[in-house]
């Protein structure tokens, strides 16, 4: 059992690095940075869309932007800590 918490705790923590790489991304797009029009960049770009979409669309119908900046990744960031936090107290 406490191999399988292991491999959960462990599988968030790589989802919160997802969500944290998408932010950077969206921010290098914003910036100029990287361009759309480069292929690399646009699977990239869709890769982190598929990956993190299905947890933040939901918070984001909840929660709009405030000022302009969306605070969906911070919440979501957050609340997956809490559930690490539930992981390691049930499983491990």
């Amino acid at each position: 059992m406490a191999i399988f918490g292991q491999f959960l705790y462990m599988a968030i923590d790589i989802y919160m690095f997802i969500i944290i790489a998408s932010i950077i991304v969206s921010w290098l797009i914003a910036f100029n940075v990287l361009s759309m029009e480069h292929p690399a960049a646009r699977n990239l770009v869709s890769f982190l869309g598929r990956a993190t979409d299905p947890v933040m669309r939901p918070v984001q119908r909840f929660i709009p932007p405030l000022g302009g900046i969306d605070i969906t990744p911070i919440i979501v960031i957050f609340g997956l800590t809490i559930l690490q936090g539930f992981v390691l107290r049930v499983f491990v």
